[in-house]
């Protein structure tokens, strides 16, 4: 490899670390898991509410589902602007 090919892999290199210890310190922020409980708890009683009515153990089962997929979706909003506060 010529010099020049090393200084590029290793800028490469150094480009990936950045966007993995972003990932990594976003994993374990406190902003994310505010966002998934306050989240999750809306999901809840909002389902909750309108199931009450019903007693279907497949009905209560979705809670939790629900709850994730909103928060996983909802998040990658919530993470852009932790990303420009973190930079």
């Amino acid at each position: 490899m010529e010099e020049k090919e090393l200084i590029e892999e290793i800028d490469n290199i150094k480009k990936r670390n950045s966007r993995v210890e972003l990932d990594k310190r976003w994993e374990t922020s406190f902003t994310r898991r505010v966002c998934i409980c306050i989240l999750t708890y809306i999901v809840v009683v909002i389902y909750s509410y309108l199931v009450r009515n019903y007693d279907n153990i497949f009905l209560s089962s979705l809670v939790p589902v629900i709850g994730f997929t909103l928060s996983t979706l909802s998040l990658k909003y919530v993470r852009k602007i932790w990303e420009k506060n973190k930079k």
